[in-house]
């Protein structure tokens, strides 16, 4: 240690009022065992202090964050993970559905779209659509505000992130088609035709290959992204809502909502290989596998719950009871808890996946449907 880190003196300075200065003391002379013992004292006392700072600031960042889409209020609720409380709602625009995050966390995209609400198969021409509404927001998820909104597509509904991070596949319900978006520029990059109403969209995690769940018909078109052409079309029947990946990629998991089932494919061969039936009364929405595959956990609409399918079984292992019509699902960065959008009820409800057990519901806004989480800063 420098002796310039000597605060001890034996010399009182001129006009300055010091309660703690000893006339009396000793001074210490450079390079002592007394002055070395004290500057020891002094730089562990810092230390210390910077421990309780970084603990403090660790305990304000919690460890991951929930971003619900609520479509009928037009706002995101933002849920600290730690406590699974409300931290803030943001205003993001019309009829927010799809979510995601970018994988390292810095931005969170929601679709938007001036498109009324109504049932399959309504005269559109009764409700006007505002295409003004329709496209991407952007929202930073550290300042907690919505920072854009790209007008790209039509009446999109869900979307998924390329591999590379790069390009949002987003589904554009109202035309058939699939925009590719760069999230860079906010700029389009193309658009590939499908057919009619496209709602879920997944890239699988081997090969970055794109699905396009198409509800009409019954239909799963798979992309290439390279090339920006459909490579393959598998027929699932049942009114195909969402798709998820083994983490392989050698599975692809259709929930096939009139049809009460999950469509599994096998993504290499791009063929059908079985069905699973769901619990009487299921309506399977929203897909999400376990971080080692093992597991299969399905909302189930107005089935209020979630259905827990073993993958390597093919069948349904149990059913968790949720809130009223369970929409968009998603797990937490352990894989330990389940989070589900209940459109109905106006709340998410929180799952504990050992237990098996539902542990609270969060009231949210207007008609929860995507739930996206990003995890802490690293």
């Amino acid at each position: 240690m420098s002796a310039s880190l000597n605060y001890k003196s034996n010399l009182r300075p001129t006009g300055i009022s010091d309660p703690g200065y000893n006339a009396d003391a000793k001074a210490v002379a450079p390079g002592s065992s007394e002055l070395y013992a004290s500057d020891m004292r002094c730089f562990f006392a810092i230390c210390f202090s910077c421990v309780v700072l970084a603990g403090v600031l660790r305990a304000e960042s919690p460890a991951y964050v929930v971003f619900v889409s609520n479509e009928r209020s037009g706002d995101v609720t933002v849920i600290d993970g730690d406590n699974d409380e409300v931290v803030a709602n943001l205003m993001v625009g019309k009829r927010p559905r799809g979510i995601h995050a970018t994988t390292d966390g810095k931005r969170v995209f929601v679709t938007l779209s001036g498109s009324p609400r109504m049932a399959p198969g309504v005269d559109e021409n009764r409700a006007p659509a505002d295409k003004r509404a329709d496209g991407l927001g952007v929202i930073d998820p550290a300042a907690r505000k919505l920072i854009d909104h790209w007008h790209i597509g039509s009446d999109p509904e869900q979307f998924a992130i390329s591999r590379d991070g790069k390009f949002a596949f987003i589904a554009n319900e109202d035309n058939a088609s699939a925009s590719i978006v760069d999230l860079d520029s906010g700029q389009s990059r193309g658009k590939i035709k499908v057919s009619e109403e496209p709602e879920g969209v997944g890239v699988n995690p081997s090969n970055g290959e794109v699905y396009v769940t198409c509800e009409e018909k019954g239909e799963v078109f798979v992309i290439d992204p390279d090339q920006q052409r459909v490579i393959a079309k598998i027929d699932t029947g049942g009114r195909p809502r969402s798709v998820a990946f083994s983490p392989d990629g050698s599975r692809a998991y259709v929930a096939c909502e009139n049809g009460g089932y999950i469509a599994v494919i096998d993504a290499r061969s791009h063929k059908l290989l079985s069905k699973i039936q769901l619990p009487t009364g299921s309506l399977p929405m929203g897909t999400v596998v376990s971080h080692d595959g093992k597991e299969l956990y399905v909302s189930t609409g107005r089935g209020n719950a979630i259905a827990i399918i073993d993958t390597q079984k093919n069948e349904v292992s149990t059913t968790i009871p949720v809130g009223n019509r369970a929409w968009g699902i998603a797990l937490d960065p352990s894989g330990t808890k389940l989070y589900t959008a209940n459109g109905a009820s106006n709340d998410v409800s929180v799952v504990d996946l050992k237990s098996r057990k539902e542990l609270r519901r969060i009231k949210v806004g207007d008609g929860p449907w995507g739930i996206a989480i990003v995890g802490a800063a690293k």
